[in-house]
């Protein structure tokens, strides 16, 4: 996977709301009705990881998640991350 510019990083921050950079990665946090409802919605995030084989490092509390993605193998972020943050987007 190719590295974004930092041009092309910010054109897809623009396409992607709710998502902030933040050393070569980007992050969500996303607030839901209680526990259970933040593991349900985790668990649509990990089907979507599972189809598009990219994994976002997930941190819940309570009934917050944060959500974070970068390509690991690539060293920062790639077209994937943005990809599957819009798809997450769609959960949300």
């Amino acid at each position: 996977m190719e590295l974004l510019t930092d041009d092309q990083i910010t054109a897809e921050l623009a396409e992607s709301p709710g998502w902030t950079i933040a050393d070569r990665q980007i992050t969500r946090t996303v607030g839901r009705k209680d526990f259970k409802d933040a593991i349900i919605f985790v668990g649509g995030v990990a089907c979507l990881a599972e189809q598009a084989n990219h994994h976002p490092d997930i941190l819940i509390q309570w009934n917050k998640v944060t959500l974070t993605l970068s390509t690991h193998s690539a060293g920062g972020l790639t077209a994937a991350d943005f990809s599957l943050a819009r798809r997450i987007s769609g959960l949300a």
